[in-house]
């Protein structure tokens, strides 16, 4: 027996701005999005290049209050290749919530709270 992690899902209020964090933050792009004709909602996937794990962006027309994604102990992580250049781009974008720098760590976080953990690889 073998299971593969594939996907995270989070929820979004505002989809686009959610999809440019994502781009910008960590190198993300869309590969597909799904969702009814009537365009109620959909499921937009992100990845990186190399990385076989997904971001589910999942957004409600008409949606105006905050999403209870899990709080800040629920988050994700990364492993970055130039933890150097990845905080001076994350310190520009305004996005640091939370340094450990005892730990070799901090967090960012998207347009939604959603908490991302950063990691030297």
């Amino acid at each position: 027996m073998q299971a593969r992690f594939v996907h995270r899902c989070t929820h979004v209020l505002d989809k686009q701005k959610t999809i440019s964090f994502y781009e910008k933050a960590l190198g993300f792009h869309v590969v597909r999005e799904v969702g009814p004709a009537d365009g109620s909602w959909t499921n937009t996937f992100m990845e990186a290049d190399g990385c076989t794990f997904q971001l589910e962006l999942t957004w409600n027309r008409g949606r105006t209050e905050p999403y209870a994604n899990g709080g800040s102990d629920t988050h994700i992580a990364f492993c970055v290749d130039d933890y150097d250049a990845f905080h001076k781009l994350h310190e520009q974008m305004g996005c640091i919530v939370h340094e450990n720098p005892a730990m070799g760590l901090y967090f960012i976080a998207d347009p939604d709270d959603q908490w991302i953990e950063i990691l030297p690889e």
